[in-house]
């Protein structure tokens, strides 16, 4: 493989990483030993210690196996914000030999089933704001057949706050416990307090560890297998790539369910013994105070965050010195705000690539020498190269093609999906690269930057959003005869959703642009939720009678970018 990004290489970093052969759950153990009494979480102002995390994840991992009957390679639901509760159930999850499936926290109940039927998990672990989405799947609660849950522990976030706080909270997360009624309900605090203790830890490193759902163009998400070591790699490698330590403090606001929070806010300050300061839900001012009282020295973001950080009157006011590294990824931040906050912090927005099937980062730009919008270089033992997406034939620097890469963090493949992941693979010189599905180019240097997608998706917030899994839900609709989904410009979001709608006869002039946005919403997760939707008398087709997306799509962006219809 040509690497000419050798040459700007980390100093003093080896290229190479070896991976601890153990399980996840072994990175807990050894900083519970090692840091007893040091805060691994800081929920807003309430610290909990490396050795308290350590005992409530085993006894909530006894309540797992002993209560809730969960064996070794079952598949449990987690689904809340983030909290003390999150990681605690991850490593309780890890710890029962289990494998944990991250369940993105807007997702309604339609979307929930899906995770549900296709994972086979019975138990799951969810938030006590969260739990009215879960009933109808529950079978003490009218759910019926073999695709429903058996038992659901519910945490209530109250729970880890300890007193009054001058910080504004969520009313979610203040919100005070409630009773539960019902068989196959355990309150989080019950299963704690009953002190069960788990058998033998007895998963590896090859082991299956942690299941991400993604979407693409079949319409119906699909579980990335990560193991142990591959979710271990992203985890050690962005400590080591940034130089963090156990005395590192990092700002957690990006959502755990998605890999770059559970990599580098989550797993990675855990093998590393670094304190980790937990925000539920981003608010600017919230977020900028807690820098300030907890001495927060790293913050990973994605750039509709930054933007909106530094758009605050009052960011002066906040003593924000120990701050030393910004960075993350999913969108691409705007030069003019990177200027900013050069200007006013002295620090670059150091942006990384990765994918839900590499368990964050592939690439990461040098800290010492980032690229500004760039995706960065390929980071240890990645091979990533870039592709003629029709021929396969490797493509020279400065050509734009798709991005093939083969690494440790790649998942192992789709659960239970055979036929996608063998379209998501292919062999180069003897070895298997995963198709990103993302068209770049690879400068004189060696760093990529990102130029098209070769998949039909739309970033809205740095979130993934896959038109054909939003146009499948949108037929549950009584009105819709036909639609597509299409991604629109937004000024605060990158981009936003944008449903194109031919009605039923029966129902033009009878059911508004907003009706139809009005009953997404209520149907599925905010971020992947029309915003926009615009009625139409028929959709281009093919000859083989194929909606035409991307003819709707080049119309969309002409629009946006010279601001009328053509």
């Amino acid at each position: 493989m040509t690497a000419p990004h050798f040459a700007h290489w980390p100093p003093a970093l080896p290229r190479h990483l070896t991976l601890p052969e153990t399980s996840l759950w072994f990175n807990a153990e050894v900083s519970a030993q090692r840091y007893p009494d040091k805060p691994y979480i800081v929920y807003y102002d309430t610290p909990l210690s490396f050795s308290q995390f350590r005992d409530q994840a085993e006894c909530l991992a006894g309540h797992l196996q002993q209560v809730c009957g969960v064996q070794a390679g079952d598949r449990v639901l987690l689904y809340m914000q983030n909290s003390p509760q999150w990681v605690i159930g991850f490593y309780a999850i890890l710890r029962a030999n289990a494998v944990v499936v991250p369940v993105n926290p807007m997702n309604m109940t339609e979307e929930l089933s899906h995770y549900v039927s296709d994972s086979g998990a019975r138990v799951a672990i969810c938030a006590q704001d969260l739990l009215p989405q879960m009933l109808p799947l529950h079978r003490q609660h009218g759910a019926t057949g073999d695709d429903v849950l058996d038992q659901v522990v519910v945490a209530t976030y109250s729970d880890y706050l300890q007193g009054p706080s001058d910080l504004h909270l969520p009313d979610f997360v203040t919100a005070p416990r409630q009773a539960l009624s019902g068989q196959g309900l355990h309150a989080w605090a019950d299963a704690l307090a009953a002190q069960h203790k788990p058998g033998p830890h007895t998963a590896g490193p090859d082991d299956l560890c942690v299941m991400p759902y993604t979407s693409g163009t079949t319409g119906h998400p699909k579980g990335c297998m990560h193991t142990h070591r591959t979710t271990q790699c992203t985890a050690v490698g962005g400590i080591q790539w940034f130089g963090r330590n156990q005395d590192s403090v990092m700002l957690a606001v990006l959502p755990f369910f998605h890999v770059t929070g559970l990599s580098g806010a989550m797993n990675g300050p855990l093998f590393a013994g670094s304190t980790v300061v937990v925000m539920s839900r981003w608010d600017r001012d919230t977020a900028a105070e807690l820098m300030q009282r907890h001495g927060v020295t790293t913050w990973q973001a994605i750039s509709t965050m930054v933007v909106d950080f530094l758009a605050n009157p009052r960011i002066g006011e906040y003593d924000l010195s120990q701050l030393t590294g910004i960075r993350g990824g999913g969108a691409a931040m705007p030069a003019a705000v990177a200027h900013k906050l050069k200007a006013l912090l002295g620090l670059d927005y150091v942006e990384g690539y990765g994918m839900t099937e590499t368990m964050a980062a592939l690439h990461i730009n040098p800290a010492h020498r980032p690229k500004a919008q760039c995706l960065g270089i390929p980071i240890f033992d990645v091979d990533a190269r870039i592709i003629d997406p029709v021929t396969l034939q490797e493509l020279p620097r400065g050509e734009t093609g798709e991005i093939v890469a083969h690494g440790p963090q790649v998942m192992t493949g789709y659960w239970r999906n055979e036929a996608a992941t063998a379209e998501a693979f292919i062999e180069i010189e003897g070895r298997r690269f995963l198709r990103t599905g993302d068209l770049a180019l690879m400068d004189e240097d060696g760093y990529f930057f990102m130029m098209d997608r070769l998949k039909r998706m739309i970033n809205a917030s740095g979130y993934k959003v896959w038109p054909a899994e939003v146009e499948s839900m949108m037929y549950h609709h009584p009105a819709i005869h036909e639609v597509c989904v299409i991604g629109a410009q937004d000024a605060k979001r990158g981009e936003t959703v944008k449903a194109i709608v031919v009605l039923k006869p029966e129902y033009r002039g009878q059911v508004r642009e907003q009706d139809i946005v009005n009953w997404a919403h209520e149907h599925m997760a905010a971020y992947k939720s029309p915003r926009l939707v615009e009625f139409a008398e028929s959709l281009p087709k093919s000859g083989s009678g194929k909606i035409m997306w991307r003819e709707l799509q080049e119309r969309q962006n002409l629009i946006d970018q010279q601001g009328v219809t053509p």
